[in-house]
């Protein structure tokens, strides 16, 4: 196995950590990763990911910190990839907890029809013939 870790590596090795500390500091937890990875060759640009958590964040989200750590394999600096996977880390943990869990049926970022319901409505109260609208409210009402 290569000593090269990749960015969903370190990822779910935060998440690690995190679960064995989650009473320490975000600080803490950047401190310990750069001390556990930084003896070992920075991840390749080409997997620059990490784990999908649509379920519980939206994407915007917790990708929020790849950028800081592609900044950080560019400038062959661990402190900065360490901040990005924190970052990102953050987010999928804070995110729940100031506006509920993203599965939740109330939430509408996941309501596809959101946008096109009453579109939708328009053009079938438009096009539709008057007998066949009359028989489809009269089923509805039944």
């Amino acid at each position: 196995m290569s000593d090269q870790p990749t960015v969903s590596d370190i990822f779910r090795r935060a998440l690690e950590m995190r679960a064995a500390n989650p009473t320490g500091t975000i600080n803490d937890l950047k401190a310990q990763i750069v001390s556990e990875f930084s003896g070992s060759a920075l991840p390749n640009t080409a997997y620059l990911t990490i784990p999908e958590y649509d379920n519980i964040v939206p994407q915007e989200d917790w990708t929020a910190g790849l950028p800081v750590v592609l900044r950080g394999i560019q400038n062959n600096d661990w402190n900065d990839v360490a901040l990005g996977i924190v970052i990102s880390l953050e987010q999928l943990e804070n995110y729940p907890k100031q506006s509920g869990r993203e599965d939740d049926p109330s939430k509408d970022w996941r309501n596809r029809t959101k946008g096109i319901a009453n579109a939708g409505d328009k053009v079938v109260e438009e096009w539709m013939p008057a007998d066949l609208m009359n028989i489809a409210k009269r089923n509805a009402k039944a």
